[in-house]
């Protein structure tokens, strides 16, 4: 489903990640694992296409997303993918199902259908008793959770998450690992993760190593 060839990626001098070559396949969940420093976020977010190569490719199926211009590389990120980060990243001033919902709008759903779409997650996720509350309400593990809801609302084909469970206690992080496989099985969809937790990387179909900037085992 995902396909990266020789992707290159530096800042200024200094080049980050080297010649990736990597497949993904549909349905997958796979962790990204490897040093702090070597790229692991930086490939993450060029998978998710809100950074450009040096140079390489990134194919979803057939589309070569490094050949889009910004409109439709917006509009494709908007439909196809979801992203999950480490501190929820939810509005402070709207409710949490006002957050879910903002992704829907932005493709054009008007708010009563991207409301219905956002409660039938909320209850897949078990809070809709909480989706009128504002973030600062709510637990970190509810946080995610409406995260996790946020990058599920358009049905995108693959969800990218960076250290989705580096700011929750065990217990929570555990739910939080449950919950992805859970959504796998329940709506086919490809995860790529970015952790340090060896716990969520083993329980992983499969773990792509990175080592300066290199893909050592995938």
């Amino acid at each position: 489903m995902i396909r990266v060839e020789h992707l290159n990626k530096s800042f200024g001098s200094l080049q980050v990640l080297r010649d990736i070559d990597l497949t993904i396949d549909k349905g997958e969940v796979v962790s990204i694992v490897g040093a702090s420093g070597a790229g692991k976020t930086t490939l993450l977010q060029l998978l998710g296409t809100l950074l450009r190569p040096n140079s390489g490719h990134i194919f979803y199926d057939d589309v070569d997303v490094s050949t889009l211009d910004e409109k439709a590389l917006s509009r494709f990120r908007n439909r196809n993918v979801g992203f999950v980060f480490q501190f929820h990243n939810l509005l402070p001033e709207f409710t949490a199902l006002e957050n879910v919902c903002m992704p829907a709008l932005i493709a054009g759903r008007t708010m009563d259908e991207a409301s219905a779409e956002a409660m039938k997650l909320l209850d897949f996720l078990n809070v809709t008793a909480r989706a009128n509350h504002k973030p600062a309400q709510l637990s970190g593990g509810e946080q995610q959770r409406f995260a996790v809801a946020r990058a599920l609302i358009n049905h995108p084909a693959v969800v990218l998450a960076d250290e989705p469970s580096g700011n929750l206690d065990t217990r929570h992080a555990a739910e939080l690992h449950d919950l992805f496989f859970q959504l796998r099985e329940q709506y086919r969809q490809t995860f790529v993760i970015v952790t340090h937790n060896t716990t969520l990387a083993q329980k992983s179909d499969r773990q792509i190593t990175l080592r300066d900037g290199q893909v050592e085992k995938q």
